[in-house]
């Protein structure tokens, strides 16, 4: 217990000094000098604790002072590099696409020359709000009644231009309550839908190990860290599985709590309980019926 006190104070005191100096970039020697540790046993410890690298840590620091620069203050991409410590423009060029998944133009301009099509269609789990760019689907949202789903996806693309209309990626992805999943297994028929994402490398990460969950399984939050190498990440992997901005087709809907209880679900408790029945008795009726 009292070594772990010890370890925690040396983690607050190495993320305090990180985002007081990030400015000046330090190397991993450093910040692990900072808390007298050697740099392997401080990458180590700070993993285990903090559930990213410090130079990932570093990076989310970096990108969020730089998005303040372009966004609140509107400074230039010149400015704003130098402002967060980095070389040029070209360094946060490349932090942006790696944290961001996008340039630091695009996101300075909040998606400006993006076009998005969007329409609203219907499932068996009620009518959805599906929308999509050039490069694939970029949303998906089951419509509630405690909630806008087109004031949210224009809230995450607030400078793009909309289009209400229905496109390829669109049908394609709604083709997918059609499909008969007796004979066709989840990886080959999800190959048709291609996604256009933006999210941390960590979220990115566990959406990833999301469409991994075969359609009628269910895994829990504390195997998902586990299968992204980070036992103590639960809570974080709980936080990007409720952050997934495409509904259905990235089947945070599959991950129940360890007790069996189906959990929290943004579109509502009751719709996942029923995906989730629909998807086993998609499966194999037979079983279902006899459960019943």
């Amino acid at each position: 217990m009292q070594e772990d006190n010890i370890n925690y104070q040396r983690i607050e005191k190495a993320i305090g000094y990180l985002k007081e100096h990030f400015r000046d970039q330090p190397s991993l020697d450093r910040i692990a000098e900072e808390v007298h540790l050697s740099p392997f046993h401080f990458q180590k410890m700070f993993q285990e604790w903090a559930g990213v690298s410090p130079k990932k840590f570093l990076q989310f620091l970096t990108v969020e002072h730089a998005k303040l620069e372009l966004r609140e203050k509107q400074s230039t991409l010149f400015d704003a590099a130098f402002e967060t410590g980095l070389s040029g423009t070209g360094r946060l060029h490349d932090l942006f696409i790696s944290i961001e998944g996008m340039t630091p133009g695009e996101y300075k301009n909040g998606g400006e020359s993006l076009t998005i099509n969007y329409s609203f269609e219907p499932s068996p789990f009620g009518e959805v709000l599906i929308a999509s760019t050039s490069k694939g689907i970029c949303y998906m949202a089951f419509v509630a009644d405690n909630a806008d789903p087109y004031a949210l996806l224009v809230e995450k693309f607030p400078k793009a231009k909309f289009q209400n209309s229905s496109d390829q990626y669109q049908q394609q992805a709604m083709n997918i309550f059609d499909y008969d999943w007796k004979m066709m297994p989840s990886e080959v028929s999800l190959e048709k839908i291609r996604l256009h994402l933006k999210g941390s490398p960590f979220q990115l990460k566990v959406w990833e190990t999301l469409l991994r969950i075969p359609f009628g399984g269910l895994d829990t939050y504390g195997s998902l860290a586990r299968k992204i190498e980070n036992e103590k990440a639960a809570r974080a992997v709980g936080s990007a599985v409720g952050d997934n901005p495409v509904a259905f087709l990235i089947p945070c809907h599959r991950v129940i709590q360890s007790s069996g209880i189906s959990g929290h679900y943004h579109w509502g408790p009751n719709r996942k309980s029923a995906i989730i029945g629909w998807e086993a008795a998609a499966i194999d009726p037979e079983s279902v019926a006899k459960a019943v």
